[in-house]
This record gives structure tokens, C-alpha cells and sequence, in this order.
């Protein structure tokens, strides 16, 4: 069984955008928590990434994923059934050739372990004692000149090309995801967003502003729904979304 948990999650079509394409899920009876942001003219992205979140939920939910390599492979197959999905309807609907989504995903076991599947520029975080850090790298051509040393963290969050994909779940049938292992402790935060936040609040400012929220908000929904309205705050560039969860909570008496 996955460890007990509180989640609350928000989104927001931004200030910009007309319609939001960004999809999300919470299976805390499976420990299953996602994001994806689409991406495609003619309302395709919206459908990308519902199809992706579906065919995560499918995948995931009922299967035994008491181990990391279980859940590893859960979360392998569960993506790539979400490119299948997307190719097909891509295939059947000329309209939305061209269509794909980020997939960012979150599977909780017992015993303090977990396994993330990355693919895109939705991202991942863990907030443990109040320090922020990132799990996922985005598979952008900004973030191949960072890891190059050509840009800064900041230049290629302000980059003209900052949305720029490498890698995600489109019209080409596949994209293998990235597949990492976690460790969590009872009490951290872990954070999952589409790049509508991070792109309008950059990580020292996301630092302090969850941490801010973490304190001073009732709970986790108050948090959430302060990370939105952050965003918009600063221009609300994109759609919007975010997931906290914290693991190990006891249930309630």
C-alpha cells in the first residue's frame, strides 16, 4: 500500500492564454500524482494531455507497485501507452497532427521510497526543512545550453526560445521518459507544476514564496492556490498548474 498522504492542487488558465491545456491527477489510493501541459492548435493540446493523464491512471491504478523496480516499469509502460494514445488520435484527426504534452509523474511506495517519469518541461521538486530542490530536468534546447554552460539558469528562463521541446509525448508515437528513484520522509513537500509557474517565478523566488505559502496557509490547498496566484501576479505567461504532497501524514482519527 502507498504511504498515507495530503495533496491539494490548483490551476488557472493564466493571464495570457485563452483556454487552459494543462491536465492533472491525484490517485492517493494508488500513490499516483501527474501534470501534463499540451501542446497544439485546434484545442489539440488539451486533448494530448487529458489522453496522457487518462492513459496514466489506466496504466497505473491496480497494478502492485510495492517495489521501485515495479513501479518503474508501471510508470515506463503507463507512458508509453500515453504516446501510443496521442498517436493514434493524431492519426484519426488531421487537425491535430502535431499535438504532444510534457508528463511529469509521481508514484509513492511504503518505506520511504518513490519513482518519478519525466518527459518535457513540467517539473518536479522536493521541499525538505525548507530548502527547495529540483528532481527533473527539462528536455529543452535552453536547458542543453545551461547544462552546456552558454546560458544561466535565468538567461534560459527568459530566453526567447525557453519553450522550445526536445522531448515529449507527441505525434512521433513515443518519448521515453526519464525514470528516477526518491526518497521521501514523512513531513516533505514535494511539488509537481507545468512551466507556467517556473516560468513566471524563478527558483530562488519559488524557494521562498513555497516556503512562505507552507507557513502561513492553513494547509496545502492555501499553499497551492498561493503558487497560482504568484504566477499571475508576475504576468501569468502560461497556463498554470500545480500539485503539493506531502507523504507519511497520519490518517485522520
Amino acid at each position: 500500500m502507498p504511504p498515507t498522504t495530503t495533496f491539494a492542487a490548483a490551476t488557472d488558465v493564466g493571464r495570457v492564454r485563452e483556454q487552459n491545456e494543462d491536465a492533472w491527477t491525484a490517485v492517493p489510493g494508488a500513490g499516483l500524482y501527474a501534470v501534463a501541459d499540451g501542446m497544439g492548435g485546434h484545442a489539440a493540446g488539451e486533448v494530448a494531455s487529458r489522453l496522457a493523464i487518462e492513459a496514466l491512471e489506466e496504466g497505473v491504478d491496480g497494478r502492485a507497485a510495492d517495489t521501485v523496480a515495479a513501479a518503474r516499469e508501471a510508470l515506463a509502460e503507463a507512458v508509453r501507452g500515453a504516446a501510443r494514445r496521442i498517436h493514434e488520435q493524431a492519426r484519426e484527426h488531421p487537425e491535430r497532427r502535431g499535438m504532444g504534452t510534457t508528463l511529469t509523474a509521481m508514484l509513492l511506495l511504503p518505506g520511504g521510497r518513490g519513482v518519478v517519469a519525466h518527459v518535457g518541461d513540467s517539473r518536479a521538486y522536493s521541499m525538505r526543512d525548507e530548502r527547495l530542490g529540483r528532481l527533473t530536468r527539462d528536455h529543452t534546447w535552453v536547458q542543453a545550453r545551461v547544462d552546456s554552460g552558454e546560458l544561466t539558469e535565468d538567461e534560459a528562463r527568459r530566453h526567447p526560445a525557453s519553450s522550445v521541446l526536445t522531448r515529449a509525448l507527441g505525434a512521433d508515437g513515443g518519448a521515453e521518459p526519464d525514470l528516477f528513484e526518491i526518497e521521501w520522509r514523512a513531513g516533505d513537500v514535494y511539488l509537481l507544476c507545468s512551466d507556467g509557474l517556473t516560468a513566471a517565478v524563478g527558483e530562488p523566488e519559488l524557494e521562498a514564496e513555497l516556503g512562505r505559502a507552507l507557513r502561513e496557509a492553513d494547509d496545502l490547498e492555501g499553499a497551492a492556490g498561493e503558487l497560482v496566484r504568484e504566477a499571475n501576479r508576475r504576468g501569468g505567461p502560461d497556463n498554470v498548474t500545480v500539485i503539493l504532497v506531502r507523504p507519511g501524514e497520519r490518517p485522520p482519527q
